[in-house]
């Protein structure tokens, strides 16, 4: 290859890529159809939601499948098979490059080509758009559509006890029939594998095999779309980009890394349902149980021979399978090789499905008085041969996920010293039906509440502390924050009460160093976040309303309802140790703090926030909360979590520290010479 050719061309590249400014393609970007719907929401005008709604779950859909076709069309047109050269791989690398850019820019135009917010995205990932639409629909008494909406939010959020209630609401309401509760979402692969184990399990074997060879199609073509979407930027959270300072090709090496590693998740994402956070076991390599044991029940020994050949590229050597494919081979006289996709599929990710698949030794074939039971439940008579699975596998969680229900990993201990004369204690563990549980009451006075409700209402500011969003939990309240240092610099400022600033600090510590008594921690506590909240009811949408303020959640870790269990792993704060909440007033309807079992449904125990009452718990799976809808009025209160591990102490409050040191200081310093009356920032 000639150096200084490739050097012309690709400068060639790069200065095309920058002049292409022209746009063939013309597509509303979605965030910005999405923040239109909410705007309307909030305005009741339910027409716009659903207008500017419906177009950003269109636009979003179109800018993901734009994605996929340019990018394995570039692909293809540009391989890296016949890189030998650096030069060649970064003529490739700018080549393919260019190739995306120009294909989706002409597919949906410059203007959906911008980066959309992190938080957008996940939104979209959790359905969010539903939640809106599902209201909307419903208060446009348009039932049908709300029951398809208030469903497919529901597939996504299955610990959302409220969307349940109203979904079976709209199941006895007029009007609407079964055939309206449609999952709009529904991934393909595993909408034909689930009604292929319907019909499976109905004995409808001719129709079950058409519905898992759609599926293991659908599977494939998914895995394809989802490792295309890995070729774009990638972004970890563990990574600082900002003070990213290596070589090229330290650059280059990291993105195809982080790719790779993109790519290795599909596995586990196309085999995960919504909602759920661990995949199916043995997910790919069950269509091919399926479909043996199918085949066979039709007489047609060929191709379940095909099929039990091919689970056995997954299992190989398992014994029931083994058994099935030795019968098989005597019924037709000669073998078959597996089929060639599953063999092409696992050369390629067999170190993937590892993770995935459920080994030979957690199979196990119990035989009892002339029957033989398979490990999915399936009992087969001894007289023949060749056995199948017997319904849907468990839901298990994979068992390379590290399970973090208990408890923090210092003794549980609680009864220690209240600290302060004031303080009462209401509730211990006990009472709360529950561990590191605790309700006390007078922790402030009635005086500092009312000073610390009329900071929030000076300070806080729509969505601060949730990302900006006005409404992150619910579309019905509108959620308002503010931080200690906030408080501060406001005070230091003279835009709200200096005293009031300082109380709010002071509250917190005070609020600390009882959670750290009562719970007789044997290390110190240190703040992890601390926000004072208010959440006000919008007028006109409480009624009817039966969602949650705040849904049911874990501090620390991931809560998996379905499982019983809660995963202690990023995004949740796995830092985090113990939780407190400090109420600052009563006068609202609703709110009330509930205590549940990690199905996200069973309260536990339930608290009436009242000024001066907190309550305060460990923050892992043992203690699932949530709050009920306020219905009416605001309520405030200083939420404050904390960790057992100085490296996540809150950089914030540190900060705020600082600020209480200068504060004392420029104190002391007035005391000690008052003649002077210099202003401390003039003295620099």
């Amino acid at each position: 290859m000639d150096v200084n050719f490739s050097i012309s061309s690709i400068l060639s590249i790069v200065l095309q890529a920058l002049l292409l400014s022209s746009s063939y393609g013309s597509l509303e970007p979605y965030d910005l159809l999405y923040n239109n719907a909410v705007d309307a929401f909030y305005r009741s005008d339910y027409k716009d939601v659903v207008r500017y709604m419906e177009g950003a779950l269109s636009s979003y859909a179109e800018v993901r499948q734009t994605k996929v076709r340019c990018r394995l069309r570039c692909q293809v047109q540009h391989p890296f098979d016949s890189v030998s050269m650096d030069l060649q791989f970064f003529d490739v690398v700018l080549r393919r490059s260019n190739c995306q850019n120009e294909c989706i820019e002409e597919k949906v135009g410059t203007q959906s080509m911008h980066k959309v917010s992190e938080d957008v995205i996940q939104d979209f990932h959790r359905r969010i758009p539903y939640n809106y639409l599902q209201l909307a629909y419903q208060k446009l008494k348009q039932l049908d559509k709300a029951a398809a909406a208030a469903h497919t939010y529901f597939q996504a959020n299955p610990e959302h006890v409220e969307m349940d209630q109203n979904l079976e609401q709209y199941k006895a309401l007029e009007g609407t029939d079964q055939d309206h509760f449609v999952d709009r979402e529904a991934r393909p692969h595993q909408r034909s594998f689930s009604a292929g184990v319907k019909l499976y399990d109905s004995a409808d074997y001719k129709g079950a095999i058409a519905l898992f060879e759609e599926a293991l199609q659908e599977y494939y073509r998914a895995d394809v779309e989802c490792r295309a979407l890995c070729q774009g930027p990638q972004r970890f959270e563990e990574q600082d980009h900002v003070l990213y300072r290596y070589s090229l090709y330290e650059l280059v090496s990291d993105h195809f890394t982080q790719a790779l590693h993109c790519e290795h998740e599909c596995v586990r994402d196309l085999s995960t349902r919504p909602g759920r956070l661990s995949p199916m076991e043995n997910y790919l390599p069950l269509h091919y149980d399926y479909l043996q044991f199918a085949y066979f029940q039709l007489n047609m020994v060929e191709e379940a021979l095909e099929c039990a050949k091919s689970y056995l590229l997954f299992h190989e050597g398992e014994e029931f399978m083994t058994e099935n494919v030795e019968y098989y081979r005597e019924a037709v006289g000669h073998d078959i090789k597996p089929r060639e996709k599953a063999e092409w599929y696992l050369r390629r990710h067999k170190q993937e499905l590892e993770l995935l698949v459920i080994g030979s030794e957690n199979m196990h074939v119990e035989f009892t008085e002339g029957h033989y039971w398979t490990s999915t439940g399936g009992r087969e008579d001894s007289n023949r041969i060749p056995s199948g699975t017997d319904g849907w596998m468990e839901y298990v969680p994979i068992s390379e996920k590290k399970n973090f229900t208990l408890a923090p990993p210092q003794e549980l201990r609680e009864g220690g010293p209240l600290v302060y004369d004031s303080v009462q204690l209401v509730q211990n563990s006990k009472a709360l039906n529950g561990t590191q549980r605790v309700l006390l009451d007078d922790v402030i006075s009635v005086d500092e509440c009312t000073e610390l409700t009329n900071l929030a209402h000076t300070v806080t500011m729509a969505g601060d502390g949730y990302r900006g969003k006005m409404s992150p939990h619910t579309p019905n309240e509108r959620f308002e924050g503010a931080t200690v240092l906030k408080t501060l610099q406001y005070g230091y400022e003279g835009r709200v009460p200096l005293r009031s600033a300082r109380l709010f600090y002071d509250v917190s510590e005070r609020a600390r160093r009882i959670i750290e008594s009562y719970f007789l921690l044997n290390s110190t506590l240190h703040f992890s976040y601390t926000h004072l909240v208010c959440r006000t009811a919008i007028t006109g949408q409480q009624d009817h309303r039966n969602d949650l303020s705040h849904p049911i959640h874990a501090d620390n870790c991931l809560l998996d309802p379905e499982a019983n269990e809660c995963w202690k792993e990023p995004p949740a704060y796995t830092y985090r140790d113990y939780s407190a909440l400090l109420y600052l007033n009563g006068d609202f309807e609703g709110g009330e703090f509930i205590f549940t079992e990690m199905d996200a449904k069973t309260v536990t125990a339930q608290v009436k926030p009242n000024c001066g009452r907190m309550v305060g718990f460990s923050s892992g799976g043992e203690n699932p909360h949530g709050v009920r809808a306020v219905t009416r009025g605001q309520r405030c209160a200083v939420a404050l979590w904390f960790t057992l591990d100085p490296l996540f102490r809150e950089l914030e409050r540190l900060q705020a520290d600082e600020v209480m040191q200068a504060l004392d200081n420029q104190s002391s310093q007035s005391q000690w010479d008052t003649s002077l009356n210099i202003n401390p920032k003039d003295e620099l």
